[in-house]
């Protein structure tokens, strides 16, 4: 009878978890966002020391927002409507979530941000050896800024790929324009592909996917995160 309720415990337990994963979007960022720490600390080759230190702050942000989850049910069941001491219970077992959030990000810091640096040199001196990665990069770039840009001033119910600020296909055409002129170091290809690129953008206008102004926008877009990463990573 014990085991069998020691079972029951455990799932229960787990029944909880799978419920917070379902219905909390949080929830679910965290547990992402632990797969990626473990993952780096196993790629990075954390100390012991370190590693018990990351489980323990993961470990206190799951504890929180399963904790945050169980008051945010509760006050739901028992409270109809609002009331100002509902909102204190919510607000402050928010306020768990968050400092343990702080937590756990301070104790990622002190573990990888030495490693990351180095890392991130590293890969900067690689880069600069190659126009191709450069190149990569910048179509990389350009296609999240786009996204990025779409996505925060798109209207309800309109589409990614037609339409919006700014023009992702001119943004492209100018970046990948720009990107040639910058690693050939000739004026005249640069030229000739930038006049490629405006045959782009004059087609973008003339089948009305965009206006005048988010043409010129993804142009300049394009022009100027294609010019910012040769200057940082080409030599």
């Amino acid at each position: 009878m014990r085991s069998r309720s020691l079972l029951h415990s455990f799932d229960y337990a787990i029944r909880g978890i799978v419920y917070a994963l379902r219905t909390q979007r949080n929830m679910r960022w965290h547990f992402l966002v632990s797969a990626v720490v473990f993952s780096a600390a196993l790629g990075l080759r954390v100390s012991g020391l370190e590693l018990i230190a990351l489980v323990f702050a993961v470990g206190l942000v799951l504890t929180a927002e399963l904790i945050n989850t169980a008051v945010e049910s509760t006050v739901d069941l028992a409270v109809e409507g609002y009331d100002p001491l509902a909102a204190v219970a919510k607000d402050v077992a928010a306020g768990a979530v968050l400092i343990a959030s702080v937590t756990a990000v301070a104790v990622g810091y002190v573990v990888f941000f030495s490693r990351v640096t180095t890392l991130a040199q590293v890969l900067l001196v690689r880069s600069r050896a190659s126009d191709a990665t450069v190149t990569v990069l910048v179509v990389g770039l350009t296609c999240v800024a786009v996204l990025a840009a779409k996505a925060i001033t798109r209207e309800k119910g309109t589409s990614f790929m037609r339409g919006g600020w700014p023009s992702g296909h001119t943004a492209l055409a100018f970046a990948v324009a720009s990107a040639i002129g910058y690693s050939t170091n000739s004026a005249k290809a640069m030229a000739l592909a930038l006049f490629l690129a405006a045959l782009v953008a004059q087609s973008r206008l003339e089948s009305e996917a965009h206006t005048i102004a988010q043409t010129v926008a993804g142009g300049v877009l394009g022009f100027l995160l294609a010019t910012a990463a040769f200057q940082i990573f080409w030599s």
